[in-house]
């Protein structure tokens, strides 16, 4: 912007300010622009403070919508352009005919319902919030063709521009929510194929306690082990020259509390929210504070949809983890032989639905693709030779289940029952929602589309024939609930949660309990808690596992050299793996890449095993397996223990030795595991030292090939319910898109040593804090 357009930034604000608009600026310094929107009705006037972080004020809801995505696409709109084109298919448009294969994966799972059943779902003021959300995005890809020189560099660097959107793009999009469990139908049928029923027990721990049963007319050796290619992001290839922002099948989940007053220093409750997702540059999440008449939220959302999921509204606090339900099946069909495009349905054939469409295709003309349907969802694979098809049913095909985008139905909410009667809507992905609120109150309700299930338990591909149905949804007021608990507090680690005796199964697969173990002890505790202490225990990276690992080396020596050296090092190891920590460099390799293979291999056949490993073992199992030994190695079984545990730690030290050199005392974990946060250009960020582990509160979810970190929670926010300004927050790398830009990467320092920013609410702070100063003018 030239200075002489600063200046008159500058008077339009001033103008703006003595209008109404806004309470003058507490402070003369911060960096003035001003922008032309059409749309708006009333001057927008937005302060970004130093720490990247927009809050936006308007005069109503409707232009306060249309600047939220005025703002995204002014600082993310690589991001949110490649998100759209991704989900909606559109990749080989600028990437040529390579990607239509891509396209045809994500055009598979858009939702094609109706739309009036979609935007109802949402709420009264959905269908308005997201035509005013995309009237903002395309009011700034107007301003960048009258200031091409302004455009992101990615598109002029890449030969593209970025695309209009419309408002169904944020709702028609379904592939970037979390859901489960199709995954592990598939890897549950191929271990059970190599090992038999029982060898499931050695990879999956179910609760409650549960022996799945292979359904009648499934052979689980059949199911192809990539069947479900189709389903995996669009985003897994890149022509950009970067790696995949995307893991490689690591879990995804978050932590979450809250603590009552009675458990806190200031008398006001806390609630502490981390995502644990795939860590990207630009990240996943992006900070917005939304002020106008009716509504004043802050909090974390996705750039790509208008409100946000995650934070506060000035009386209400909310947060969010995983919560298991098994939102996903496999169905397996038989076709007709005289008619492949028909499969057995009851007592005769039922055709599959066939959509065809045109995908444009850079440098060439459009090509035709052609996608089936069955009556339960897309047709993944037709195998022709076997005569068999498969498809996924979900319920995030259901109207409604826009990944978070239901979140606008509580950011109204001021009390309890105004909340959980808005999660009684929520469709995906399936979560325990944390609550808290000025007047004291805590809370959780959990939410999403619980699937009623007919005659089978949803663990293995089901045949498609109609013995395996969905009977409908559960009502969302059912679902499990907690409010103002005699505990003092809430948590939340993507556990097994459903109170016992519970009347209907919602899924059988959680994370494992150490997470919420810890959090669980630290928050018992007789000390109140404070939020520097939330910020601690987002931090902290004790390792349950290792903590009743560790005793049973206690007694041992070794003849080797390299075992008794490891025998030393670990001996008086007190389970944090903290960055420096010379144990946890070899624990860590230990744990994974040696005793959890060498574990499974003495119970089950070498391809069993492997397969039992894939998701990281039923670590609890294994576990009570070496702490009782003689009820799982038979007779001299402490011996056949010890074994184990000694010629895996011998290993574990030459492979650690072999990267990090012959002096364990220069040891240290974080010279083994890094975060990256990885891009689509190429242009990651990191890498950096990572401490944590998979099973630490502070998640660190590593390849165990390279001890790069694929899952961890970018964004970390504790909020101060009631004393907002008190409130604290970090997000890695930074705020924005811009790579050239100060919002970058300025807070990778913070997120990697637990040091977050305020997160500022009150108008005054946020004033005395700004940086740029942005007025949209009518």
């Amino acid at each position: 912007m030239t200075s002489r357009g600063r200046w008159l930034g500058t008077i339009l604000a001033v103008i703006a300010l003595l209008s109404g608009t806004a309470p003058p600026a507490i402070s003369a310094g911060p960096r003035t622009e001003s922008y032309q929107v059409p749309g708006l009705s009333r001057p927008v006037r937005m302060v970004v403070d130093h720490w990247g972080v927009p809050h936006i004020y308007a005069r109503n809801v409707d232009d306060l919508f249309l600047a939220q995505g005025f703002n995204a696409a002014r600082d993310r709109l690589f991001q949110m352009d490649i998100w759209r084109r991704s989900g909606l298919g559109l990749l080989s448009e600028i990437l040529g005919p390579s990607f239509v294969q891509q396209d045809r994966a994500a055009r598979l799972f858009l939702y094609r319902g109706d739309m009036d059943r979609e935007w109802a779902a949402y709420g009264p003021e959905a269908k308005q919030a997201a035509i005013r959300f995309t009237e903002g995005i395309n009011a700034r890809l107007d301003w960048l063709e009258r200031h091409p020189e302004s455009l992101p560099p990615e598109f002029t660097e890449f030969g593209f521009k970025p695309g209009r959107w419309r408002p169904e793009d944020v709702v028609r999009v379904r592939k970037h929510g979390l859901s489960m469990n199709a995954a592990s139908e598939v890897l549950r049928s191929r271990l059970v194929c190599a090992g038999g029923i029982e060898a499931d027990k050695f990879a999956h721990a179910l609760e409650p306690a549960h022996t799945p049963a292979v359904p009648d007319g499934i052979d689980p050796c059949s199911i192809p082990m990539d069947v479900l290619d189709p389903v995996a992001p669009a985003e897994r290839r890149t022509a950009f020259g970067g790696r995949s922002p995307y893991n490689s099948g690591m879990a995804e989940g978050s932590n979450s509390w809250v603590v009552s007053p009675g458990r806190t220093l200031t008398g006001r409750p806390i609630l502490a929210n981390d995502p644990h997702r795939a860590l990207t540059a630009p990240p996943l999440r992006y900070i917005s504070h939304l002020s106008a008449p009716g509504l004043d939220v802050i909090g974390a959302g996705e750039p790509f949809l208008p409100g946000v999921s995650l934070g506060h509204n000035g009386t209400v606090a909310f947060g969010l983890t995983v919560f298991g339900i098994d939102q996903e099946d496999l169905y397996v069909y038989r076709l007709d032989p005289d008619n492949p495009g028909r499969y057995r349905y009851g007592d005769g054939w039922e055709s599959f639905r066939t959509v065809t469409e045109e995908v444009p295709v850079l440098g060439g003309p459009p090509q035709r693709i052609e996608m089936r349907y069955s009556r339960h969802g897309p047709v993944l694979r037709v195998d022709a030779a076997r005569n068999v098809a498969y498809a996924l049913r979900t319920a995030w095909t259901e109207p409604g289940t826009a990944p978070y985008f239901g979140s606008l139905r509580y950011l109204r909410a001021r009390n309890f029952g105004d909340f959980s009667a808005a999660l009684r809507h929520w469709g995906g992905p399936a979560e325990n929602v944390l609550y808290a609120d000025t007047a004291g109150n805590i809370g959780w309700v959990a939410a999403g589309r619980a699937p009623k299930r007919s005659g089978y338990d949803g663990l293995f591909p089901t045949p498609g024939d109609g013995r395996s149905e969905w009977t409908g949804f559960h009502d969302g007021a059912t679902l499990p609930r907690s409010y103002n608990p005699k505990s003092g507090f809430i948590a939340s680690a993507n556990d097994h949660n459903v109170p016992a005796g519970f009347p209907f199964q919602v899924g059988y697969e959680w994370e494992p309990p150490y997470r919420k173990q810890r959090i669980d002890d630290v928050l018992s505790g007789g000390r109140r808690q404070s939020v520097d202490d939330s910020v601690r225990l987002q931090n902290d990276q004790l390792s349950l596992p290792a903590r009743r690992l560790v005793p049973l080396l206690a007694g041992l020596r070794s003849t080797d050299p390299d075992t008794e050296r490891a025998l030393n090092l670990l001996r008086g190891y007190d389970g944090v793996a903290h960055v420096d920590s010379a144990a946890t460099a070899l624990y860590e390799p230990w744990f994974t890449n040696h005793l959890v293979p060498a574990f499974l291999r003495v119970f089950l056949n070498e391809e069993a095993a492997s397969l039992a490993a894939i998701p990281g073992g039923n670590v609890g199992l294994m576990l009570d397996a070496l702490e009782h030994p003689g009820q799982w190695f038979g007779p001299g079984g402490e011996a056949a223990r010890d074994r184990l545990l000694l010629t895996t730690l011998g290993a574990a030290y030459a492979d650690v030795r072999g990267k990090l050199g012959a002096d364990p005392g220069k040891w240290r974990w974080g010279a083994l595991q890094h975060t990256e946060f990885l891009s689509t250009t190429g242009r990651h960020v990191g890498p950096v030292e990572r401490g944590g582990s998979a099973y630490t509160v502070d998640v660190s979810k590593y390849d165990p090939t390279t001890y790069g970190q694929g899952v961890g929670a970018s964004f970390k926010m504790a909020l101060d319910v009631g004393r907002w300004d008190d409130s604290k927050a970090v997000s890695a790398p930074g705020q924005s898109g811009d790579t050239t830009g100060p919002h970058y990467r300025d807070l990778l320092e913070r997120w990697r040593t637990g040091d977050y920013f305020p997160l500022l609410y009150s108008r005054a702070a946020v004033e005395r804090n700004a940086e740029t100063v942005i007025m949209l003018l009518p």
